[in-house]
């Protein structure tokens, strides 16, 4: 148990203590909390001139190193770019200290969507995974990757990467603050719920939401410009039922302008539908997200905007119906696993609500 570290970059620092929190509390490992929680094991100083150098504190010798780290919006407003070459300053001393294993935890990789060959232009998501892995990086841990193609981009010889389904956090939310038992999934989920994608691609992930509640699909078919980033020219709604007087969830893997979902939603209301609700895992909330969201609350036809905290939660302006599912002790679970070298199974199989809902009743009892 001695051999395994905590630790953040400054954009994680609050998020790293409470996952090194919650995995205190599982069973063998509070007795170890002061070896293992070392959060603020990094400093990054800075030279005259701008230059950054990340120190480390302590020794970290023949250790195996979580290094929780976002790009995102953070609690520390660092940009994009500094927060970048502040991780792979981290990663550089890390790997000059000896340490044993390094596993990068990256609750939302933000450069996860700059992942098309076909247009003239970089391959943000590439380059970070390349640098990651030249950098001495053995194991990435995510959650929700923006596509499934994105593991096939590294050796996994040389690193490999476990992107775990976060939408079972959410999955799981629901059940417990909205349907809580089996009776209620029977009689009012199943035949008066459904949940929608916000596009064609994003089909398969809905299609998973909705088996795991044995809901009907909508799927949203959107005709995107793709010369201007974040624009929608038209959606058009595909469901094999009337939508009308059913409650629908609206799944994404994340939600950034809120563009997309404010056009789908204005699509969505004129086929008078009970209420609209939105699920998504990361939320970026760039502006004018807040705005669009806030709109579509005060006219009636956005009830909820449920997320998880993979990107920092603190926002500049309050959002309407929002609820925000914490991942912490998720993460702190997922370390738990890799640590005594077990299956991740449990943690990336599919979720079933039956299942859930039936265990739940049963350890009620």
């Amino acid at each position: 148990m001695n051999n395994f570290v905590i630790c953040a970059t400054r954009s994680m620092c609050s998020y790293a203590s409470a996952v090194a929190a919650a995995l205190a509390k599982f069973p063998g490992f509070s007795e170890y909390a002061e070896h293992f929680n070392k959060v603020d094991l990094l400093q990054t100083d800075r030279f005259a001139d701008g230059e950054m150098e990340v120190v480390i504190n302590s020794s970290v010798r023949g250790k195996d190193i979580f290094l929780f780290t976002s790009c995102a919006r953070n609690e520390s407003n660092i940009c994009v770019e500094e927060a970048k070459i502040e991780l792979y300053h981290a990663l550089d001393a890390l790997k000059r200290a000896q340490a044993n294993k390094i596993i990068v935890f990256e609750p939302f990789v933000s450069c996860s969507r700059s992942d098309r060959t076909f247009r003239r232009s970089s391959v943000g998501l590439w380059t970070h995974l390349k640098i990651l892995a030249s950098l001495g990086v053995q194991h990435i841990v995510t959650y929700q990757f923006h596509s499934d193609k994105t593991k096939s981009m590294l050796d996994p010889t040389v690193c490999s990467i476990d992107d775990v389904p976060a939408l079972n956090l959410l999955k799981k939310y629901i059940c417990d603050t909205y349907i809580k038992s089996i009776e209620k999934l029977e009689q009012e989920v199943r035949p008066h719920w459904a949940f929608c994608s916000v596009d064609a691609g994003g089909e398969k992930l809905t299609r998973n939401f909705a088996d795991a509640f044995g809901a009907p699909l909508v799927v949203a078919h959107k005709q995107r410009d793709y010369s201007k980033s974040n624009t929608i020219e038209s959606i058009n709604i595909l469901s094999a039922e009337p939508v009308e007087g059913k409650s629908l969830w609206i799944v994404d893997d994340m939600i950034d302008t809120a563009g997309s979902v404010e056009t789908l939603i204005r699509a969505l209301a004129r086929l008078q539908p009970r209420e609209i609700n939105l699920v998504a895992v990361h939320a970026l909330f760039s502006p004018p997200a807040a705005k669009r969201l806030n709109a579509l609350s005060a006219e009636g036809l956005l009830k909820r905007i449920i997320v998880t905290d993979t990107v920092c939660p603190s926002i500049p302006q309050p959002i309407s119906g929002l609820e925000v599912v914490s991942s912490t002790e998720h993460s702190a679970r997922i370390i738990k696993i890799i640590i005594n070298n077990e299956s991740l199974y449990k943690v990336l199989r599919n979720f079933n609500a039956d299942i859930y809902l039936g265990n739940k009743h049963e350890a009620g009892h």
